[in-house]
């Protein structure tokens, strides 16, 4: 099992930014792309980012320019760097990690998801 455990999140005014950091542990053999969702009450889970182990990222457009994924493979860790925070932000953001076993089998895995409350 894969544990995925959120943090960052919180309350911010527009234009504010935030960083979420998104940890795995646990029987890891290999993490493979890995991403950020978001859930605001009323609307479908959205994804915001991803990215591979590799590097190479995807946004969603209505974030692109504005937050930046990351990821340290040494630390099981993704990063979502939130800049230029906008109202329709506020969400509960959740981790998404891909896992991979020694017999090359893929297993999805989700956080709990942290709190995002964009508002002046």
């Amino acid at each position: 099992q894969v544990q995925l455990v959120e943090s960052g999140g919180g309350y911010v005014q527009p234009g504010g930014s935030l960083r979420l950091s998104c940890a795995a542990s646990g029987s890891i053999f290999m993490l493979d792309a890995m991403g950020w969702y978001r859930h605001a009450p009323g609307s479908q889970r959205e994804l915001v980012a991803t990215i591979t182990r590799g590097g190479r990222t995807n946004y969603a457009d209505s974030v692109k320019g504005r937050f930046t994924i990351s990821r340290d493979n040494a630390k099981n860790t993704i990063y979502l760097q939130m800049t230029s925070l906008k109202p329709e932000d506020t969400a509960a953001y959740y981790c998404q990690a891909a896992h991979v076993d020694s017999g090359l089998r893929f297993s999805d895995y989700w956080g709990q998801g942290t709190q995002v409350t964009v508002s002046s």
